[in-house]
């Protein structure tokens, strides 16, 4: 299995994740300030997984980069509130983890 089919499937099940989570722990309400960035990170990661090897590499490095940045952000919140958010700090581990491998894998022009 290669990295990019790795990566396809990480982005779904990311997505899905956040999508669950999203519904599991009651956020889908105007006053969750992370509703708009979920959605767009979960939109954007799906599309990104089903799309051409040659525009998916690039859509999932920059999707798995949003993602680290929106679940990086969510982790300080947690913390600020005095919570562990494990799942937003797991999903940001393996969101920078993999844009990282991705970017990495790259031909160098």
């Amino acid at each position: 299995m290669n990295l990019v089919t790795v990566a396809r499937s990480i982005a779904v099940a990311l997505s899905a994740g956040t999508l669950v989570f999203i519904f599991v722990s009651d956020s889908w309400s105007s006053d969750n300030l992370f509703l708009v960035p979920d959605l767009i990170l979960c939109a954007l990661l799906l599309v990104a997984a089903f799309l051409p090897t040659a525009w998916a590499v690039p859509v999932l490095i920059f999707g798995f980069s949003m993602s680290a940045g929106v679940l990086g952000t969510a982790v300080s919140s947690y913390a600020v509130e005095g919570r562990f958010g494990v799942g937003a700090l797991v999903g940001t581990v393996v969101a920078v983890a993999m844009a990282v491998l991705l970017i990495r894998s790259r031909p160098q022009t």
